[in-house]
C-alpha cells in the first residue's frame, strides 16, 4: 500500500469531523442560508487560486477495473463544473431545509446520500457489494436516525423542508460520484477550485434572487463565514476529496456518516444542545455500521495498475 493510501481513511474521517462544524456555522451566520453557502465557496476561492501554480503535474493513478475515463484531463473539466453545480444545489437545498424543518429531520434526510450512491453504483455501474456492506450501511443510517430521533417530527409544516433535505442527499450523492471519478485525473486543488467556481456561478444569482441578507453585519459574522470556508470547506471537503482518490466511493460515502455524529457533539459542546445516552448509543451504532462496511472490503485502497509498481 502506498504512503498516501495509508492515510486515506483517517483523512476521510477527519474531513467528515470538520464538516460537522458546518451546521453550527450556518446556524450562527448573520446572512441568509443561500448566502452562507455562497460565502463558504467565495471565501475559499482566492486561497485555492494561489495554490494552483504550486499544484504540480502529479495526478492519481486510475485503479484497475474502475470506470475511469482515458480522456485528457482538460477534456474533463466539464465534469468538475457539473460536480460544482451539484454541490451548489446540495448546499442551497440543505441550508434552506434547516430553516423549513427541524435540524434533526434535515440532518437525517440529507445523510441518505450513501444509500442513494450505493444503489446507483449497484444498479447503474455493476459495482456489487457484499451482504455485510449492506447490513453495515443499514446500521449506519439507523444509528444516524437514532442520534436525532428525539427531535424528529412528521407534520405538514415541515414537509417542504424534509423534501429539500432529500434533494440535498440526491445532489450530494451526484457530487460524491463525480469527485470519486475525477480525482483519478485531477488534483485536490484543481477539483476544489473549478467545482467551487462553478458552484459560485450558480449560487450568486440564487442568492440575489432570494432577497436574503448577503453581507455579514459584524466582524463576528465574517469570522463565522471564514470558519465555514476554511475549516468546513477547504479543510473538511478538501480532505474528503483527497481521500476519495484512494478509497472506493461506496465506502467513502458511508464513512461520511461520521459527520452527523460530529455535528451532534459540537452542538452539545458549543451550543449546549442535548447529548445524552441516546445520542451516545446512536453514535456507537453509526461507527459499528461503518466498521462492518470496512470489513466487507478487505482490499480497501485502490492499487495502481500492474505495469506501474506501487511507491
Amino acid at each position: 500500500m502506498s504512503s498516501p493510501a495509508r492515510y486515506a481513511l483517517p483523512g476521510l474521517m477527519l474531513g467528515a469531523v470538520l464538516i460537522g462544524f458546518a451546521p453550527i456555522f450556518v446556524r450562527l451566520a448573520d446572512v441568509g442560508p443561500t448566502a452562507a453557502a455562497l460565502w463558504r465557496l467565495l471565501l475559499s476561492l482566492p486561497l485555492l487560486a494561489m495554490l494552483l501554480p504550486f499544484n504540480g503535474a502529479v495526478r492519481p493513478e486510475p485503479a484497475t477495473g474502475d470506470h475511469a475515463t482515458a480522456a485528457a484531463p482538460r477534456r474533463n473539466y466539464r465534469w468538475l463544473w457539473l460536480a460544482g453545480f451539484a454541490f451548489a444545489a446540495d448546499l442551497a437545498l440543505w441550508h434552506r431545509s434547516l430553516h423549513l424543518t427541524s435540524v434533526a429531520n434535515s440532518t437525517l434526510l440529507s445523510n441518505l446520500s450513501p444509500v442513494l450512491l450505493a444503489l446507483t453504483l449497484h444498479f447503474g455501474f455493476g459495482e456489487r457489494q457484499a451482504r455485510r456492506y449492506w447490513i453495515g450501511l443499514g446500521l449506519a443510517v439507523l444509528g444516524a436516525g437514532w442520534l436525532v430521533a428525539d427531535s424528529l417530527r412528521v407534520d405538514a409544516a415541515s414537509a417542504l423542508g424534509d423534501l429539500l433535505a432529500v434533494g440535498t442527499a440526491a445532489f450530494y450523492a451526484v457530487y460524491q460520484f463525480l469527485v470519486s471519478r475525477q480525482r483519478r485525473l485531477f488534483t485536490v486543488v484543481e477539483l476544489m477550485f473549478h467545482s467551487g467556481l462553478a458552484a459560485v456561478c450558480l449560487l450568486l444569482p440564487l442568492t440575489l434572487l432570494s432577497g436574503e441578507t448577503l453581507w455579514p453585519q459584524s466582524l463576528q459574522g465574517w469570522l463565522i463565514l471564514a470558519g465555514l470556508a476554511f475549516i468546513s470547506h477547504i479543510g473538511g471537503q478538501g480532505l474528503i476529496a483527497w481521500a476519495m482518490a484512494h478509497l472506493p466511493a461506496a465506502f467513502s460515502s458511508v464513512t461520511l456518516l461520521v459527520q452527523p455524529v460530529a455535528a451532534a457533539v459540537f452542538a452539545w459542546l458549543l451550543l449546549g444542545e442535548r447529548f445524552g445516552l441516546q445520542q451516545v448509543l446512536g453514535g456507537i451504532v453509526v461507527m459499528a455500521g461503518i466498521l462492518l462496511c470496512r470489513l466487507s472490503m478487505p482490499a480497501l485502497t485502490r492499487e495502481p495498475p500492474p505495469d506501474k509498481p506501487a511507491a
